[in-house]
């Protein structure tokens, strides 16, 4: 990096911070600190939305997702339409009647008080771990590629975080999070035709889509019923269908942000527009991973994108047979390069050339086998590494081909997208501790100011608990799909009671408090013997949830007496 980079990565990096502590300070109550007062515009409401869920591990892993598998992991977000159009006929209006300061508040008032309590601790811990990983993420890939120190990395985005967050509540991270989402659409946007820009010989895009697709990268849509199967419509339709309900409708790191939308309409409306940006978004990031893999076939690539690996295996007995495969790597390069550039050529003269597909598929083919001979070296020269090097392809290729002052911007893009998410994080399990725990249980009453501080307090504890995660974190295969396996294991069972509390209305207390405590426990089993793909495990735990609160409350709590809410 050079000093214009860091110039630009830090006057962005500060000017989000400051920016929402001056514009958001002084929050008299809880109502202004935790909802913001209930006067955030729909268009705030939805890029605040999309900044939750867009955290740093999106842009780093998903253009290595693409690199590696193709365009098919866009299939998990096309359940996300249909959830929002639930959610905003369902959810929102209800939680705007009753006036809540989070999602549980309503469970006490249709169920009680454990039950309120049960879902409160499981979002806890979800919600908990997954904030400590939006942090260790791209500090963990940023300090490899950089040579940063990765403990003070992790430190510096949660005290960053942290600043704002208790200065000014939910408002700060709406306001941090629109300028957020500027910085990361116009770093996006930059990278996608700057990729484009350094392909060869003016290629277009249609052409890099062909090389693409030779190579099995745009394949978006898996029809097959394979239930082990990570990304297939079928899975996408239902399990993802499931986990965007229950993270949009559920998790109050997402109910916090539209709940302070000025209006039902106004947070419909936000909503609505995370609806509809949000597959196209995931289809642009998606793209621009697939962009750079075309750019690898004109342009020599490392047999393993992960440094520390690279470092690790010249450090024993093994760094002459890694010299050996780099060696066979970059004379693979310069075959593709001329192959692919041949192929190029006959597509100018519209002519898609079958025998060069299918020499392309057999150097891709070539390429896979030395990239699988790399990580069985890696893994010899320290079983306990991580030889999956996905979250690293994109970064690399940032720093290594990008021009001055555009790699400051993409960093200021990951880290922005990073404090984002981890805003919204700490300020839904501070809100909720704070309101479903500390002053539900508090026997005096207290004044308004007494629980901002109270709300203060907490945002910074998680801040530390969350960093604390990340220093204690560990590189998973791919740190997008450790995120929503994480989400997955929580999201159905917790779903379940909500949709039980809207739709099942003779299902009592007893019944659905037994039924989440059974039905995680067995999604914790379900995900250990490894028996589906973690996406469907929303949709298992959500009707598994329904399904056993029915069957208690029709046998053993069929006496049972409560009121259901209207």
């Amino acid at each position: 990096m050079q000093q214009i980079d860091w110039i630009i990565l830090t006057v962005t990096l500060l000017f989000i911070v400051v920016y929402g502590v001056w514009k958001t300070k002084g929050s008299q109550n809880v109502e202004e600190y935790i909802l913001g007062n209930h006067d955030t515009p729909w268009h705030v409401v939805g890029l605040s939305v999309m900044a939750t869920q867009a955290s740093a591990i999106t842009f780093l892993s998903t253009p290595g997702q693409a690199y590696h598998d193709g365009m098919g992991f866009v299939q998990f977000y096309l359940g996300l339409p249909l959830a929002i159009v639930v959610i905003c006929y369902t959810f929102i209006p209800i939680y705007h009647r009753l006036k809540v300061y989070t999602a549980y508040e309503y469970l006490e008032q249709r169920f009680d008080l454990k039950t309120r309590t049960l879902a409160s601790l499981l979002f806890l811990v979800q919600r908990g771990l997954g904030t400590g990983i939006t942090i260790y993420a791209p500090a963990i890939v940023l300090s490899a590629i950089l040579g940063w120190n990765l403990t003070w990395l992790i430190v510096v985005i949660g005290v960053l975080v942290i600043i704002y967050t208790v200065a000014g509540g939910t408002n700060a991270v709406n306001v941090t999070q629109k300028h957020q989402m500027f910085v990361i659409f116009l770093g996006l946007i930059i990278a996608f035709f700057l990729i484009l820009h350094l392909l060869p010989n003016d290629m277009s895009l249609s052409n890099a889509m062909h090389i693409a697709g030779a190579n099995h990268k745009m394949e978006i849509l898996d029809f097959s019923f394979d239930p082990e199967t990570r990304y297939t419509f079928w899975s996408g339709i239902t399990g993802g269908f499931f986990l965007a309900l229950s993270y949009f409708g559920t998790d109050q790191s997402q109910v916090g942000r539209y709940l302070s939308g000025k209006s039902v309409r106004e947070s419909q409306m936000g909503l609505i527009m995370n609806g509809f940006l949000k597959i196209p978004l995931m289809f642009f990031i998606l793209l621009i991973g697939v962009m750079v893999f075309v750019f690898f076939q004109f342009n020599p690539a490392p047999v393993n994108f992960n440094p520390n690996n690279k470092a690790l295996v010249e450090h024993s007995a093994y760094k002459k047979d890694y010299e050996a495969l780099e060696l066979k790597m970059n004379q693979l390069s310069e075959e593709k390069k001329e192959i692919n550039l041949i192929y190029i050529d006959h597509l100018n003269q519209n002519y898609d050339n079958p025998i060069l597909r299918k020499e392309l598929v057999a150097l891709s083919s070539k390429e896979n086998d030395l990239r699988e001979q790399a990580r069985e070296l890696i893994s010899k020269a320290d079983e306990k590494s991580e030889t999956n090097d996905k979250d690293y392809v994109f970064i690399y290729f940032i720093l290594h081909y990008l021009p001055q002052g555009l790699i400051g911007l993409l960093l200021a893009v990951i880290l922005s997208a990073a404090m984002s998410s981890t805003a919204s994080g700490i300020a839904a399990l501070a809100s909720t501790t704070a309101i479903d725990l500390y002053k539900r249980n508090l026997k005096s009453e207290k004044s308004p100011k007494h629980y901002v501080n109270a709300t203060k307090f907490f945002t910074i504890v998680w801040g530390i608990i969350a960093i604390l995660f990340a220093c204690m974190g560990t590189l998973f295969e791919n740190l997008i799909q450790l995120v929503n396996i994480v989400g997955s294991l929580f999201y159905g069972t917790v779903l379940g009671i909500f949709l039980v509390g809207f739709y099942l209305k003779r299902i009592h207390a007893n019944a659905i408090f037994w039924a989440t405590v059974i039905c995680q426990l067995l999604i914790f089993y379900i995900y250990y013997i490894d028996v589906v793909g973690f996406l469907w495990l929303n949709f298992i735990g959500a009707v598994l949830t329904m399904l056993l609160a029915w069957l208690l409350e029709i046998t053993i709590y069929k006496n049972t007496k409560k009121i259901p809410l209207e």
